[in-house]
């Protein structure tokens, strides 16, 4: 028999990550990875001005100014219906003769790449994207600027990544690393932008992983101070009452943006499916997302755009009342049509302004707060609820805010917010779309039962062996007797080694061939590898090398080459049933023990125990 592949490995290589030096190289590369999430942001903010002040004011100029058009009477003109209109047709345009995937939000466009492109995006994404985002926000599009920096912080560092030779694994790393740190060039929240890489976008939790994005989301909040508005973006700086009372409104208020963020994924998607049903190619769908829009900015100026002066307004509790109501009202509706469409725009900071908006509609319900209290938490669990990521959501608050005495409050809230929609749906804002494409993924993170179990702990043992001196002939009617007999075994010799494995196949190969049946299974074997494990290997490595080597089974022997046992794929299959039969299984220990010693007692046989066994 030829050596195995069984490597020498034991308890000294096992540890608690498998991350080495190729952490190297992609930090570096993760450092540009955060300047060009810098560069997208700056780009991508810049242009979104200068188109709103070109369409609505008539002027070259970069500088932020409300979108609608709005005079000095505070009613828009009814001709600013037009402009979201002109707008939607250009990106449909673009969307159609360019490249379809920069309609969307970006965000399930980047999942999309990340679990199912091998991590590649393409040049033309990278440039139509903010483009086509800037037209739309900057014409009147109730969209944030994070979703389409994101998709185009992640492409560059995708184009990046494809310049060398790296991994899928190591191209994915670049990806969110370069879609994180947009994040954190948009809105100054680091933490939370890496966050929002472990709970959204790496799937994983390896340090191979989030230590490059960590680097180019550090790296993008320090070079973001010199070229854009330094941190914390909308700052909150009142006190925070904490108690029974409070915590109850935390609750609720989570409870109610939960069921919020669940009936705007379902109005996203109801408006997606009212296009589809048109008899329109859907390059046009956008032109009347447009009309809406343009309509729901007559009614309420405030709804168009990216919105950022809204947040700083609801934090500082300006906007209340009829103001606050008719904002997420008229928001919602045109945000939902719109997104439905097909456009180009983001979602997060239409979310934050809809969630602030729902917390002052409802502060005078609430327990007495500082003013915009009540929006900070709102504006935290409709994110955390719709997004299905309450720390991103929580830290989020926090950074955009600069005040940690309320990250109790929103951590409370964007927790219950979850609950909600975890509860009432399948899947997510963000999900649903990629589902929607006929792909399936799940957001839950756990560890593969495969990666804690050893060989020597999931083998089969004993081994029905076949002696090496055993005949061919002896074989093949062994094989072919009426008794049940397994697919393959172990050939051992006089001192229990491993000679060799005989399977069906072989049986059927010597009877095709002839082969001289008075051949000792060891000589016929003499000259073929077998593929062995170690005991104390990993089942991972152990599954791995079976799909490696093509082989349904595995012996299993000891550092001298003994046998000890043999893995098939079942064997493996069985690691995971366990799993599930713990998450399903359900037993009442202490109880079950209690009715064990009382049934064995000598009063309950002859005494009340006999009664009961009549009754049942």
């Amino acid at each position: 028999m030829k050596p195995s592949t069984r490597p020498a490995s034991g308890i000294a290589d096992l540890g608690d990550f498998t991350t080495d030096k190729r952490l190297f190289p992609l930090s570096a590369l993760a450092l540009l990875a955060g300047t060009f999430g810098v560069a997208a942001g700056w780009i991508l903010l810049r242009l979104i001005a200068l188109i709103n002040n070109i369409s609505y004011y008539g002027i070259w100029s970069t500088r932020v100014m409300q979108p609608g058009g709005v005079p000095h009477h505070g009613h828009p003109a009814l001709w600013t219906i037009l402009i979201p209109v002109a707008g939607a047709v250009i990106i449909g345009i673009m969307a159609r003769y360019g490249s379809e995937k920069i309609r969307g939000h970006g965000i399930p466009e980047a999942i999309e790449a990340i679990m199912l492109g091998n991590a590649r995006l393409d040049l033309k994404v990278a440039i139509l994207k903010p483009i086509s985002s800037a037209i739309s926000i900057g014409t009147g599009g109730p969209f944030g600027a994070e979703g389409p920096i994101i998709m185009t912080g992640g492409a560059a560092a995708s184009l990046l990544a494809q310049c060398f030779s790296l991994t899928d694994a190591e191209r994915k790393t670049l990806l969110v690393a370069g879609a994180c740190a947009g994040m954190t060039a948009v809105f100054g929240t680091p933490v939370a932008a890496i966050l929002l890489a472990v709970e959204l976008l790496l799937f994983e939790w390896k340090p191979r992983s989030v230590l490059p994005v960590a680097i180019a989301c550090i790296t993008a909040a320090i070079e973001r101070r010199y070229v854009l508005t330094p941190a914390p973006l909308f700052p909150y700086v009142d006190n925070v009452i904490i108690d029974p009372l409070h915590a109850l409104g935390w609750v609720g208020l989570g409870l109610i943006a939960g069921l919020g963020s669940a009936l705007l994924t379902m109005m996203v998607y109801a408006a997606e499916d009212g296009f589809l049903k048109l008899p329109i190619h859907w390059m046009w769908w956008p032109v009347l997302g447009g009309v809406v829009v343009g309509i729901g900015g007559i009614f309420d100026p405030l709804a168009l755009g990216v919105g950022y002066p809204d947040i700083a307004k609801l934090l500082a509790g300006g906007l209340v009342g009829a103001a606050a109501i008719r904002l997420v009202l008229v928001k919602s509706v045109i945000w939902s049509v719109a997104l439905g469409s097909g456009t180009s725009g983001g979602v997060l900071a239409p979310l934050l302004i809809m969630g602030g908006a729902l917390g002052a509609v409802l502060a005078p319900f609430m327990p007495h707060a500082a003013p915009g209290f009540w929006a900070v938490v709102g504006m935290a669990a409709m994110m955390g609820g719709t997004m299905r990521s309450p720390l991103t959501s929580t830290l989020f608050a926090v950074e955009l805010t600069g005040n940690h005495l309320i990250l109790l409050p929103v951590i409370t809230a964007s927790m219950a917010s979850m609950g909600v929609t975890v509860l009432l749906m399948k899947r997510s804002i963000l999900t649903e779309k990629i589902a929607r494409r006929g792909h399936h993924l799940t957001r839950e993170y756990s560890v593969d039962p495969l990666a804690i179990a050893r060989a020597g702990e999931i083998m089969a043992t004993p081994v029905e062996t076949l002696g090496s001196d055993m005949s061919i002939g002896d074989a093949i009617e062994y094989f072919l007797a009426p008794e049940p007999r397994h697919r393959a075994y172990p050939v051992t010799d006089e001192n229990g080694d491993l000679a060799g494995l005989v399977s069906r196949a072989d049986i059927l190969a010597w009877i095709g061939n002839e082969a001289d049946r008075a051949i000792p299974l060891g000589a016929a074997l003499a000259h073929r590898r077998v593929v062995t494990a170690w005991e104390g290997e990993m089942a991972i490595t152990v599954a791995s090398r079976m799909i490696t080597e093509d082989t349904p089974r595995i012996p299993v022997v000891d550092h001298e080459g003994r046998l000890q046992g043999i893995i098939s794929r079942a064997d493996l299959l069985r690691v995971h049933h366990r799993v599930v039969a713990a998450e399903t299984k359900r037993e009442r220990y202490f109880r079950r023990r209690a009715a064990i010693i009382a049934e064995t007692s000598p009063e309950f046989a002859s005494g009340e125990g006999a009664k009961m066994r009549q009754v049942e």
